[in-house]
């Protein structure tokens, strides 16, 4: 239920904010709203109430909102209006510069608002993000696709298209957007080209958790039950210091020792409440004891800037805009049918799923901010129905002069709201059986 309601609480304060971008700009311009909707009242509607010369109310349906305007062909398909002589408070009696401005008024609300929020969180939380360079200190550990496709444990990415992104998180995602990866392996460099093959393989089935830290010690996670190890008294948070004597550096050279001494019974160091013993256990034919190892924790190489306003004022810009400049670089991978991207875009049941179960406002603002550029880079996308699409057709008319007839924005707009439509049904349809595959099986 948490998941669900922070999903709802995020989607809320996008597409309040974002129809209030419309809203607002119609409002300087004189243009009449006659809607405004959170969430679609497709039918019907949970709570509408009518304020003056517009209705405000909230849809039963969460997958937007919208603010209808006189004079406007939108996805209402209200083209009633149309067949009458133009009135100065309708939208299409607005010069075309200033139908612009209102068609791209939620686009810059979202923007501004994603601003708004790093400059908040630089200022008083700080500017958190794990470093590459703290991060691969001791080379980085690859999954088993990460493995496949070229990377070794212990490599060091050192460059992606000739440059080294600070931020963790986004260097990850600039492989998977790469032409050409540039790796230190113990000294040497080596270039590494992914291929679409292989980048979708590593997107479906590890994502960009494909590479991660370097566990710098053998810490015991969890013991399988009934196992040799269980047998011979380990405990959860015991930390291996030596096998048979023989000391290691990280967790894959522990790894690579213990494959050396593969003896029936191995005599493993471990420093436990401060203190060191020695246990003995027994290998079994793969050389497993029944240890299940702890990650690394990403915390241990977390950076914190705390900002001051002025430094936070360019930095929340700046952190906007990059997130916007990697949107349309995902959208490039989403497109291309080889990666086969496309089927890990999820729609807002998928995204819930993959929210923390419990309240945390430091990531809701985060998750906040990032959703709201994906939002952004969503509506600019020249389809008809979107922001995007509409801003196009004003942007032609300014060119040269032509407005759309009335017959020719219907069709346009009916084929967008059937394209986002489809999209949506595929998205929603494709989340919510694998959450009703999740629970049976």
């Amino acid at each position: 239920m948490i998941q669900v309601a922070q999903i709802l609480f995020i989607l809320s304060v996008l597409v309040i904010l974002h129809e209030f971008g419309h809203y607002i700009a119609a409002k300087i311009f004189k243009v009449r709203v006659e809607k405004f909707y959170l969430f679609m009242d497709a039918g019907f509607s949970l709570v509408k109430k009518k304020i003056g010369e517009t209705e405000w109310g909230i849809g039963w349906l969460p997958i937007g909102g919208y603010v209808k305007l006189s004079g406007m062909i939108d996805e209402s398909m209200d083209t009633e209006q149309m067949n009458s002589e133009p009135q100065e408070w309708e939208f299409r009696a607005k010069p075309a510069w200033q139908r612009l401005i209102i068609m791209l008024g939620g686009i810059i609300v979202n923007i501004l608002l994603a601003w708004m929020i790093y400059l908040i969180m630089f200022s008083t939380v700080g500017q958190k993000y794990v470093s590459t360079e703290l991060i691969q200190e001791n080379g980085l550990a690859f999954g088993d696709v990460g493995k496949s496709v070229g990377f070794e444990n212990g490599d060091k990415i050192i460059a992606v298209d000739g440059k080294l992104q600070p931020k963790f998180n986004w260097m990850v995602i600039d492989v998977l957007l790469s032409d050409k990866i540039e790796i230190d392996r113990k000294g040497k460099k080596i270039e590494l080209d992914l291929t679409e093959e292989q980048k979708g393989e590593i997107i479906s089935k590890e994502g960009k958790g494909f590479a991660f830290a370097m566990p710098k010690l053998a810490k015991i996670d969890s013991i399988v039950p009934k196992s040799n190890a269980a047998s011979a008294g380990f405990k959860k948070g015991d930390i291996i210091k030596s096998v048979n004597g023989k000391n290691y550096d990280n967790y894959f050279s522990f790894k690579e020792v213990l494959d050396q001494e593969k003896k029936d019974t191995i005599t493993l160091d471990i420093l436990r409440d401060g203190k060191t013993l020695a246990v003995k256990t027994i290998a079994n034919e793969k050389n497993e004891i029944g240890i299940i190892y702890q990650p690394a924790d990403t915390t241990d190489y977390m950076v914190n800037n705390k900002l001051s306003i002025g430094e936070a004022i360019p930095a929340a810009a700046k952190e906007a805009w990059q997130l916007l400049v990697y949107n349309v670089k995902q959208f490039k991978l989403i497109l291309s049918p080889k990666t086969e991207a496309y089927k890990q875009v999820k729609s807002p049941v998928g995204i819930a799923r993959i929210l923390p179960d419990e309240w945390n406002w430091e990531f809701i603002w985060n998750f906040t901010a990032l959703f709201s550029i994906g939002l952004a880079f969503i509506n600019l996308l020249p389809i008809p129905g979107l922001d995007g699409g509409h801003a196009l057709f004003t942007i032609v008319e300014m060119i040269t002069g032509k407005t759309l007839s009335v017959k020719a924005a219907e069709r346009v707009q009916t084929f967008g709201m059937i394209i986002l439509l489809t999209l949506m049904a595929l998205t929603f349809g494709k989340d919510i059986y694998q959450l009703i595959v999740d629970k049976l099986f």
